[in-house]
């Protein structure tokens, strides 16, 4: 690893790249002719995770790609967050990443030393995976941008939608939040030693294991009892609940309020205090902007939770729903995986707003 050059450092004028909000990627879409064909199982209509194609009898092809500017300092952490980052989305839809293409912005007079760390972070974290870089591409580019897209297969049958959430589920999640404010606090120079490692371990972690507690709960009671599951990135803890709530209308998968106790939400070292000092990035002001008339917020809940559950994370943990005769299964499994996970809330029957925090 090196550490002669502080990455965050290149992008403070221009702050960390942020998601487009859904709103504009809608307006765009719907602009544009529609595709038909019958092999695509999953496609971009309900903002899922991945996308999904049939190959053949038994076979599903998964694919995602996700990159972004460095959110720490050391080059090679930064190639582990993005691979573990992009290598997510596979994991939320019940599939198993086999291979890779790596996507890279240097400058054109950068070090290359500096390069060479964050591709071998990237590699590092694809080894791990099981996850073969079969190629990439690079562009010169002010801001260093890296990241992967990333193929996995999956049994058709066996496909975990971000939709499906059903009246008196429990919703678990893993991991905790608050990266984003504490990488703005980074940025900074205001955040303390222990809320950086927190979520740098936090964002280098696959979300493998989480997965494979979930597998290990549907081979004791089948495949459809894992109704959701998204993983919490750029949209926030509650971004990505709404598209939660949303459901699919056109597949059968009706509408519905989720609701979470901010209480049992769990949160990083430091993010607390870094909410509460104002360190919020611009993606948490995007989100609330998109969303916040979908929330509706108990009296009680204090502004920095409210604003952490906004806050955009990098490589986050699983929101799951399940119904409540696998909630015990599910949490041994996840102990039983080495996975931090809480109950953080449940599934309500559809009222307005679609989204309550108590």
């Amino acid at each position: 690893m090196t550490d002669s050059v502080k990455l965050t450092a290149m992008v403070k004028a221009a702050g960390c790249a942020a998601k487009l909000s859904p709103g504009i990627l809608d307006s765009v879409l719907r602009r544009l002719p529609p595709q038909h064909d019958p092999n695509v199982l999953v496609g971009f209509s309900t903002n899922d995770d991945a996308g999904v194609y049939l190959l053949g009898e038994g076979l599903g092809l998964v694919q995602t790609v996700d990159f972004f500017t460095p959110v720490v300092d050391d080059p090679f952490t930064f190639g582990q967050i993005a691979a573990a980052n992009s290598l997510s989305d596979v994991y939320a839809m019940g599939g198993r990443p086999i291979s890779s293409l790596s996507l890279v912005g240097f400058p054109d007079k950068g070090d290359t030393a500096i390069l060479e760390q964050i591709i071998r972070g990237g590699l590092d974290k694809m080894n791990e995976a099981k996850c073969t870089v079969i190629g990439g591409h690079s562009i010169r580019n002010e801001d260093i941008l890296f990241g992967y897209a990333v193929s996995g297969i999956i049994h058709p049958q066996r496909i975990w939608r971000n939709v499906g959430a059903s009246t008196n589920d429990a919703l678990l999640f893993t991991k905790a939040v608050g990266t984003g404010v504490i990488s703005t606090a980074v940025k900074k120079d205001r955040a303390g030693k222990a809320s950086i490692d927190a979520a740098i371990a936090s964002m280098s972690l696959l979300n493998c294991a989480a997965a494979d507690a979930l597998h290990d709960v549907e081979a004791k009671f089948g495949p459809r009892i894992v109704h959701a599951v998204t993983d919490v990135t750029g949209f926030g803890m509650l971004g990505h609940a709404r598209e939660m709530a949303l459901g699919d209308p056109s597949a059968g998968l009706d509408p519905v309020t989720i609701e979470i106790d901010h209480r049992l939400v769990p949160l990083l070292a430091g993010a607390l205090e870094a909410a509460r000092d104002g360190f919020l990035p611009g993606g948490l002001r995007n989100n609330r902007d998109f969303i916040g008339d979908c929330v509706g917020f108990a009296s009680g809940v204090p502004e920095e939770y409210r604003a952490l559950l906004f806050d955009p994370q990098t490589s986050g943990g699983l929101l799951v729903a399940v119904p409540p005769e696998a909630v015990d299964v599910a949490l041994a499994s996840f102990a039983h995986h080495g996975v931090r996970a809480a109950r953080i809330g449940r599934v309500l029957h559809k009222s307005s707003p679609i989204l309550s925090v108590i």
